[in-house]
């Protein structure tokens, strides 16, 4: 069995109101630089979703998180930002905005398989109630 490596991740947020600071898990990242894996996953459950924020434009949502994933993944439809490296990408990913798209802090863990670390993440920090959620993946190696 290989060693454990460490790793970093957040959880991606939906804050559909900034003023009011409700939020939405809708996503993970994880980097594990000695795996050089950086990958995202996101999750979003539109029933949830439409119930805090009625008015809110789920396409424009799902824009935003897919250009997360071009990000992490090095997409040169992302222009300059897929030409950083890996651990530029994941800083730039994991940076403070306030935005209606929001990271949490960065937080760390070990594992064997960063891959199934972070389908583990998604299904414990994005919690899924309805049929109707769309998730998407990206990863890098």
């Amino acid at each position: 069995m290989p060693a454990p490596s460490s790793y970093d991740y957040a959880v991606i947020r939906l804050v559909p109101s900034v003023e009011r600071g409700e939020c939405i898990n809708v996503g993970v990242i994880l980097y594990c630089r000695t795996r050089r894996f950086l990958g995202v996953l996101t999750q979003l459950d539109s029933q949830r979703v439409l119930t805090l924020a009625p008015d809110i434009d789920l396409d424009a949502i799902r824009e935003h998180l897919d250009t997360l994933m071009l990000i992490s993944s090095g997409d040169p439809a992302v222009g300059s930002l897929s030409q950083l490296s890996q651990p530029e990408r994941f800083h730039w990913l994991v940076s403070p905005r306030s935005t209606i798209i929001q990271i949490s802090p960065v937080h760390s863990g070990l594992c064997t398989d960063p891959e199934a670390a972070l389908q583990h993440l998604l299904k414990t920090m994005v919690p899924v109630t309805s049929a109707q959620a769309i998730s998407s993946r990206s990863e890098y190696r």
